[in-house]
This record gives C-alpha cells, structure tokens and sequence, in this order.
C-alpha cells in the first residue's frame, strides 16, 4: 500500500479563490474504488493501491483543466512502503507516542 499527498493548482486564474478547482480535483479522487481520500488545507492524502492512487490523480488533474483551468501545476510525493503495512493513522500516531516520551 502506498500513500501520498498531492496538491493540483490551476495557474493563470487571477487572484480568485481556488476553491472550485480543489473541488472538481476532490470529486474525481473520491470515485476511484479503494482508495482513501484525505483533505488537508495544502495537500490531499491518498492511501491505497499505487495504480489507484496514479489513475485518481490524472482523473483529478483533468477535472481542473474541465473546470476552466488552462495550465496546470502538480506536486506528488509517495511513501511505497513494502517491506510491511503502515496506515496513515499508524504513522501519525508512532510519532505522536515518540512526542509524548520526550
């Protein structure tokens, strides 16, 4: 299982609010099957399989171009851990108990 943060940016659509695009770029990370979908204020996590998570990210980048955007920026980082599961839940909490020792 793999997890990732993506962020999708409309460029050149002035000064507005960029609201609508995250918006169109969440519907389509929501309808791919299995996978895990998080909003954060900058980035949007994915948890799951690393097709799913490549296929929801072209499927959302399109959605923002369908929304009016014409150029694009998108920023991806993966953790593709295999050696053993890790959820994002898992990772965030180790470090939370490794904060509560100190």
């Amino acid at each position: 299982m793999a997890i990732a943060a993506v962020s999708i940016t409309p460029i050149g659509t002035g000064t507005t609010s960029v609201s609508t695009y995250v918006a169109a770029a969440e519907r389509a990370l929501r309808q791919e099957p299995g996978l895990r979908v998080e909003l954060t204020a900058m980035f949007t996590l994915l948890e799951g399989d690393l097709d799913a998570i490549f296929r929801a990210i072209r499927r959302a980048q399109e959605a923002v171009v369908e929304a009016g955007a014409q150029r694009v920026s998108t920023v991806i980082k993966i953790d593709d851990r295999r050696d053993r599961h890790a959820t994002m839940e898992q990772k965030v909490a180790r470090v939370e108990h490794l904060l509560r020792e100190s």
